[in-house]
């Protein structure tokens, strides 16, 4: 504007606009000098804001100043070296003004070009970078998935194709158990009951021989061979692992195969009583789970165990023949071994179990008197032990603790008995009255004051009528949940009556009109 001073700061000091006709000032050779402060501007002066052509602050008039700085161009700037038709005040960081038009060169400067276009041609950009590589799939901790090893692996691959078929229908048909002998189809249990596999015709002594040896590595035929017997774990898939005994029966192979659930459940989902539950939360002792072959003794611990898992943060030690469910580390450690593979027996494994800080022990099966010694032992000194045994209600578990050992010792086993026993669980399946599938029918002992005195002083007798008089405490026998399953329309009078152990005391309990009259 006229007859105003017209300057541009740089946050420094400020310097007034000059000629755009006249040689830019400053600059050695072209005859320009820096104009007085406040000097008055002509009209319509277009201003010089390059700055980088002065010389360092200090220096002597006539000093050469520095060479200019190209800064990179982007879309849409001004050429270099552009005037710009007014004064634009452009501070520190901001925005570069529009291309003014109009206005030529300054002398003695070549412009650089203009770009063809303000907008970006991104037809001539070069092509994007390729994709990153995908990321590697996490890894999976081993202890939360299945076993398969190379040796489950290598089974899988070298399996006899009828077998693989035959454990298959396993799952299909839901059944429980495989048994493979010769002279006979190979045989599937469903609800306690065998029948032959669909396409299956007798297997003869060379057949079954060649399917069962299939699945062997070469260590486990070796073994066989050696003590003709054999347990192990197979797996088929991720969702099938199977129990294996291998036998001898009059000189030629058989086998059986259990199915084991790859799911734990919950003790709510096996229509246990919830009493049974409470044992988890013991700090100490010893607690039985007992019951006939195929009665779901493993099913039930496992449960337990994974309660404990879930609930406390402890060291659990599993010693079992072979492993069954496989535990994952969730709020406990749990570390499981195997007979055979991770120790000799069970008696040595618990020999130095106590050695490895542990809070809860499972123990898979008590078979004798070195593993029955040791688990007493255990609870004794501050453990949680579960274990398993293969008896019929809670009176004669005690007794077959006991009897394991010599007569000498019996009654110092009562009393480490009495003293450590915390509870016995006996189960059975029984057939539902819908045809599909069985009910769990449970005793419940829990070790009271009395009941510590009974095993103490030998009147094991005595523990049934104990039972009955204790459904405050969560007790009951076998036969009065083999009643409320009936009078609850689960199970049938007959199938209940099978299982019964007292039958006069089971009718009695039976209070359905249509059961009764089945009497």
């Amino acid at each position: 504007m006229e007859g105003e001073d017209q300057r541009v700061s740089n946050n420094i000091y400020e310097i007034p606009l000059t000629d755009p006709a006249a040689p830019p000032f400053g600059v050695p050779g072209t005859g320009g000098t820096l104009p007085p402060p406040h000097a008055e501007l002509p009209p319509n002066a277009a201003p010089t804001t390059d700055f980088s052509r002065l010389p360092p602050p200090g220096a002597a008039p006539g000093d050469a100043a520095p060479p200019p700085v190209r800064e990179p161009q982007a879309f849409g700037a001004p050429a270099y070296g552009a005037p710009a038709p007014e004064a634009y005040p452009v501070p520190l960081g901001g925005s570069v003004p529009p291309i003014p038009s109009g206005f030529g060169a300054i002398p003695g400067l070549t412009p650089a070009p203009e770009p063809e276009s303000a907008v970006p041609d991104f037809a001539a950009a070069p092509p994007p970078p390729p994709p990153l590589p995908a990321a590697p799939a996490p890894t999976v901790d081993p202890s939360s998935v299945f076993i398969d090893d190379e040796f489950a692996r290598a089974a899988r691959v070298n399996a006899d194709p009828d077998l693989l078929h035959c454990l298959q229908e396993v799952l299909l048909a839901g059944a429980s158990d495989l048994h493979v002998s010769v002279g006979t189809p190979p045989l599937l249990r469903i609800d306690g009951t065998l029948m032959p596999v669909h396409g299956q015709d007798y297997w003869d002594r060379e057949r079954t021989a060649t399917a069962l040896y299939s699945i062997l590595s070469a260590a486990q035929r070796a073994t066989f061979d050696e003590h003709l017997e054999l347990d192990f774990a197979f797996t088929l898939s991720a969702n099938a692992r199977f129990r294996v005994n291998f036998y001898q029966q009059r000189g030629a192979l058989g086998g059986a195969f259990r199915i084991i659930p790859t799911e734990i459940k919950q003790l709510s989902q096996l229509g246990v009583p919830d009493q049974i539950g409470e044992f988890s939360k013991l700090p100490r002792g010893l607690v039985l789970v007992t019951g006939p072959t195929g009665s779901g003794k493993s099913t039930t611990l496992a449960a337990l165990v994974d309660l404990v898992n879930q609930t406390r943060a402890d060291h659990i030690v599993t010693v079992e023949d072979p492993i069954e469910f496989l535990h994952t580390n969730k709020k406990a450690l749990v570390n499981q071994r195997e007979v055979g593979a991770d120790t000799h027996s069970f008696g040595a494994a618990l020999k130095h179990v106590l050695r490895q800080d542990p809070d809860v022990i499972l123990i898979g099966e008590l078979r004798d008197l070195e593993t029955i010694s040791v688990a007493l032992t255990a609870a004794e000194t501050g453990h949680l032990v579960f274990a398993t045994l293969h008896t019929q209600n809670a009176g004669a578990t005690i007794d077959r603790v006991i009897d394991v050992f010599p007569p000498h010792q019996q009654d110092q086993i009562r009393i480490q008995l009495a003293a450590t026993l915390q509870g016995v669980v006996c189960q059975t399946l029984v057939k539902r009255a819908s045809g599909s599938g069985r009910a769990v029918a449970t005793e419940i002992m829990i070790t009271t004051p009395a009941i510590a005195n009974l095993i103490r002083e030998g009147k094991t007798h005595q523990v049934r009528s104990a039972l009955q008089a204790g459904r405050q405490f969560g007790m009951q026998t076998m036969d009065q949940h083999l009643a409320e399953l009936v009078n609850s329309g689960v199970v049938s009078y007959g199938a209940a009556a099978e299982k019964a152990q007292d039958m006069e005391d089971f009718k009695r309990l039976v209070h359905r009109s249509d059961a009764v009259a089945q009497l």
